[in-house]
């Protein structure tokens, strides 16, 4: 959820920088925004890792 706010912090600081013509302010921004979709992605890759985990789990125990 809090990639969420990351991602419209970036927004709301890109618009800042680009209005004031403020090229730092823009580049946090971005920068903001892209950590926003690293940690959007990692998160999804983690689900995804957990829910093979719990199929080969599942596998395994209905084999005894």
């Amino acid at each position: 959820m809090g990639e969420k706010l990351d991602e419209a912090k970036g927004r709301v600081k890109e618009a800042a920088g680009d209005l004031t013509d403020d090229k730092d302010l823009k580049r946090e921004g971005k920068l903001d925004q892209a950590g926003a979709t690293v940690k959007e992605k990692a998160g999804d890759a983690a689900d995804k890792v957990s829910e093979a985990v719990d199929t080969a789990k599942d596998k395994l125990t209905s084999n005894d």
